[in-house]
């Protein structure tokens, strides 16, 4: 975050970003299934069944009947799933993941944000086990996504707990106004899909990033400004001095005990561990 009060506008601003086809190119969580099969936690059905589903996002969105049927099979699928194992999951594979699919446009955006003082915040209906992790790669100060309940074990449920999508993130995007002391009529926001219309039209400078057909009819009746992203770019690419952080000892540790859930997950986590640790005492001097 701005470590600097003088930095930041009176009164202060942010810019809202949705994340999947609007900051990256892709669905965040759909993009880690081939990641959770490998993993143990989705048999090959279910990575084809994702696949589709990612095909038909990209070919043009979905709508509100589509989104809820993609909650309902991903709620369901997630069941049982321990919680720490899905983040270590994830933390593994990020870079390689979401780092080629980030657009160039939107990465711009968001540093242009942060010079201005503005806060960067991503609003995104994926599940928080994988947007705060790309939230963090961005560089957002803050992130809104869906949480799922988890029980004493560890492990998910398959209800919802917090469901950010449609309303709901015009919701958060109001009430993180009134906590920060965002002045939302000189607040940013983007998204290609017209399920956040209601998020869009909370700020004073809503943008329509990739539209589908509903929103850009929307924008192009309301005025908003649409934007054209199509420049994946890596940041490293970007920014010559980027590179990967250590993961810490103790995610990887925790990864291990949530691997002894299956044997052959025991495999494959002993495998990497293994790797990460003679990778570890080659570097030691």
């Amino acid at each position: 975050m701005l470590g600097f009060v003088e930095k930041h506008p009176s009164p202060r601003t942010a810019a809202f970003f949705d994340l999947d086809k609007t900051v990256i190119a892709k669905s965040s969580t759909l993009t880690f299934s081939k990641s959770f099969y490998q993993g143990g936690l989705i048999n090959r059905r279910a990575v084809l069944r994702t696949a589709y589903a990612q095909f038909v996002f990209l070919a043009g969105g979905a709508d509100h009947d589509q989104m809820e049927r993609m909650r309902q099979y991903l709620s369901a699928l997630c069941k049982g799933w321990n919680v720490r194992q899905v983040k270590e999951i994830v933390a593994e594979t990020l870079h390689d993941l979401i780092d080629p699919i980030i657009y160039d446009e939107a990465a711009s955006l968001i540093e242009e944000h942060h010079t201005a003082g503005r806060d960067v915040v991503i609003v995104s209906t994926s599940g928080a086990e994988v947007v705060e992790p790309i939230g963090e790669l961005l560089g957002a100060d803050r992130v809104v996504a869906t949480r799922m309940v988890v029980g004493d074990d560890g492990c998910f449920t398959g209800e919802v707990e917090y469901y950010a999508y449609g309303p709901t993130k015009a919701e958060a995007v109001r009430e993180l106004a009134a906590s920060e002391g965002y002045d939302l009529s000189r607040c940013y926001a983007y998204s290609d899909s017209a399920t956040d219309i209601p998020m869009l039209e909370s700020v004073g400078h809503p943008h329509a990033v990739n539209p589908d057909r509903a929103l850009r009819r929307e924008a192009v009746a309301r005025g908003w400004a649409v934007l054209d992203f199509h420049r994946p770019v890596r940041l490293k690419q970007r920014l010559p001095g980027f590179s990967v952080p250590p993961r810490p000892a103790l995610v990887a540790m925790a990864a291990v005990g949530a691997a002894a859930a299956t044997a052959g997950l025991v495999w494959y986590a002993s495998r990497r561990r293994g790797d990460r640790l003679r990778r570890g005492r080659l570097r030691i001097p």
